[in-house]
């Protein structure tokens, strides 16, 4: 399968575009910059130095990916941005490369960015995330799988976001969001209950949602402080590999994090 490039695109010498690569009128693409097969490039995208795109991607118009981090930091050091298969970038999409906190930012495969979303530097983003439009990552945030942020939610430096958790948009996401549930607010950031339905939807059975359900219900309803509802879970509930996913999340990470609370 042939690349088919367009006469008006400009493709760095050291640029390596993978088999059946399509580059639209007035794409930039720079050296040092690695595309995989298949991987389709709309007119207008920007490509910059320390890219690394997976397969069978789609990089809309007036994206904008690997250019040098927003960080007052940066001095220049040689680093990248990962992303993986299939994920689609849309219009005027910023993905910016890490900086030499840990030398690249990640993004997996099989992920949504709507228009005008941005990932700052040293996000590690996970697989399936879908990102609604004008969502803004500060460096240095960890997105867990199957995660869906709503349009124009603003997601602080630094915040974890575990697994099949759901933001509504508009947020301010200031704290961390354990796995499972959903959260929401401008004003107060809060808990607001398990993403049931995306749940049921990652074939989750009503007894794992039951089970999660009583470890929230411990964690945020009964009064205790976090070490103490860590315990509770832990001698209460069976270990399954949902129960630790989420005792990891609250126990992992710097002293001091600061979680989302129930309303």
């Amino acid at each position: 399968m042939q690349s088919t490039i367009h006469p008006t695109a400009i493709i760095g010498q050291s640029a390596i575009l993978g088999e059946g690569v399509s580059v639209g009128a007035y794409a930039i693409i720079e050296d040092d910059v690695e595309i995989g097969s298949g991987t389709k490039i709309w007119p207008h995208a920007h490509i910059a130095t320390g890219a690394r795109i997976g397969n069978d991607c789609k990089i809309y118009s007036g994206a904008v990916l690997a250019t040098e981090p927003q960080d007052l930091k940066f001095a220049g050091e040689k680093t990248y941005l990962y992303v993986g298969d299939r994920t689609v970038v849309r219009e005027c999409v910023t993905l910016n490369r890490g900086t030499q906190a840990s030398g690249k930012t990640v993004i997996g495969s099989d992920n949504l960015f709507m228009a005008y979303s941005h990932v700052g530097h040293d996000c590690v983003i996970g697989n399936h995330v879908v990102v609604a439009n004008c969502v803004p990552f500060g460096g240095h945030c960890v997105v867990g799988d199957y995660a869906v942020i709503g349009g124009l939610a603003a997601v602080h430096q630094f915040v974890r976001i575990g697994r099949c958790a759901m933001l509504a948009g508009l947020s301010r996401v200031t704290l961390d969001v354990p796995p499972f549930v959903t959260a929401s607010g401008s004003d107060e950031f809060r808990f607001e209950g398990l993403n049931t339905l995306g749940l049921k939807r990652r074939y989750f059975t009503a007894e794992k949602i039951t089970l999660i359900k009583n470890a929230y219900r411990i964690i945020f309803q009964s009064g205790l402080i976090l070490a103490n509802a860590i315990e509770k879970v832990k001698a209460e509930l069976p270990p399954e590999p949902e129960i630790l996913e989420i005792l990891d999340f609250f126990t992992s990470g710097s002293q001091g994090r600061k979680f989302i609370k129930y309303r």
